[in-house]
């Protein structure tokens, strides 16, 4: 395995290193790669980063209380603190692996292009009805989320869920080499990184190298309850170990107008906390995992029950008069598209959306954001505000639409002009933050 820097090209340490670290880890409390939160008896790792040099940040680390540095520049070493290796990085994803093949509990790994976070969420909660369960913290779903996760696995975790996330193709090809799971999922296949995936069908390649992996373990894998593409995928690799969603626990949908309510096939009633017809099938896919790996029913929907979003995902937020449906964690065609007609269908009235660029489409973005206005065009929304250069692109479907390059012009008009008594729409990529128009709705 190699990377890339600047300044040189280095290939990763022997085996000898490997169980070094590995035995240096278990006699240690954690790793951090962050001198803010280090806690005393962790293993910190030097990171490099375009901008800086953390190699430099050794010393504190130490002084700080962490009983290692991993470093990967001589100039920093401190005499039996530091453990000096070609490149920081790829020893903490090697570690990483190391670690996880001491671990005897299964792992289910899931990614796609929506829903990854509120799906693992969902499973966390229903598996932790019953077991002692390790799920990915927040989105840390990268290439140093990923092996930063599998360590914070601990000896008295019974199963573990890991989100991978990726950009590219190759990205989840080394994410599940180091989770390895056991069992794994894709939640479904959308326009999101077109810029890295170079299209859609680099998207379904890309999120495709988790089913390669389950394919050569033989690991099981579960699929969404309706044939779609990610049925597709798996009958293309002829895998065979698999599972459907909603054949375990039958449930029909009642209402996603705003809030998922569902009816199981004994009758029970099931008020979720999540809006959507999109989270239907999330919800599904996690009783469909409780179920396998031997839940009663009702533990199963109480794990649903008790999941309340966060984090501005799916997200309902009074704010003064207003209700707001906050989802500016992220955005990609697919998930604004399901987002505003979701939105448009409530019978709440009046709707206003506030709308932020999608960002990382390529070629594709002026005609993708371009297509989005079209369908926004199609419903009577009160207001249409859209924020980002890109969202400009939406302008030719949208003449009455307010628009704003930045989202500190759509901060001004709003202190102008209060909305009050209204049901607002807030959705857009991470890059711009659009959960810093809230306390401009507090009317």
């Amino acid at each position: 395995m190699w990377t890339q820097y600047a300044h040189r090209r280095i290939k990763i340490k022997t085996k000898v290193t490997k169980s070094v670290l590995l035995e240096k880890f278990l006699a240690s409390t954690g790793v951090s790669t962050d001198t803010r939160k280090i806690s005393p008896g962790v293993i910190f790792f030097a990171l490099q980063g375009p901008n800086f040099n953390a190699n430099a940040m050794a010393q504190q680390a130490i002084e700080l209380g962490a009983c290692l540095a991993v470093i990967d520049d001589p100039a920093y070493q401190i005499e039996g603190k530091t453990h000096l290796v070609p490149d920081s990085l790829l020893a903490l994803q090697e570690l990483a692996t190391e670690y996880r093949k001491t671990l005897n509990i299964p792992v289910i790994g899931l990614t796609g292009s929506n829903g990854k976070t509120t799906t693992k969420e969902l499973i966390f909660s229903v598996l932790s009805q019953q077991f002692h369960c390790f799920a990915t913290s927040g989105n840390l779903n990268n290439h140093i989320g990923v092996p930063l996760s599998i360590l914070s696995i601990q000896a008295t975790h019974e199963i573990a869920v890991i989100e991978m996330g990726a950009n590219k193709q190759g990205d989840i090809r080394e994410l599940v080499n180091i989770a390895q799971p056991s069992h794994g999922l894709i939640t479904n296949i959308g326009k999101a990184h077109l810029e890295g995936f170079g299209g859609i069908e680099g998207v379904v390649k890309g999120k495709g190298e988790l089913f390669d992996f389950m394919k050569a373990t033989e690991g099981i894998i579960f699929l969404p309850k309706d044939p779609n593409i990610v049925h597709e995928m798996s009958s293309k690799r002829g895998i065979t170990k698999y599972l459907v969603a909603n054949e375990a626990l039958p449930t029909v949908l009642i209402e996603a107008k705003p809030i998922i309510s569902f009816r199981c096939a004994n009758g029970t009633i099931v008020e979720s906390h999540l809006p959507g017809i999109y989270n239907f099938e999330n919800i599904q896919m996690a009783l469909a995992i409780g179920k396998y790996f031997g839940l009663s029913d009702e533990k199963c929907l109480e794990g649903i029950r008790s999941y309340v979003p966060n984090n501005h995902r799916s997200q309902f937020i009074k704010i003064g008069s207003n209700q707001v449906l906050m989802d500016a964690y992220n955005a990609n065609p697919s998930s604004m598209s399901a987002a505003i007609s979701h939105f448009a269908e409530t019978e709440n009235t009046p709707k206003i959306i506030i709308l932020g660029d999608m960002f990382e489409l390529g070629d594709a973005s002026a005609e993708e954001h371009a297509s989005l206005g079209q369908l926004i065009a199609s419903y009577p929304f009160e207001k249409v505000l859209l924020v980002g250069q890109h969202m400009q692109h939406a302008l030719v479907h949208l003449p009455k639409a307010l628009f704003f390059p930045d989202k500190f012009g759509l901060h001004t008009w709003l202190q102008d002009h209060p909305i009050q008594n209204s049901y607002l729409l807030i959705k857009g990529s991470r890059g711009i933050k659009l959960e810093s128009v809230l306390p401009f709705l507090n009317h």
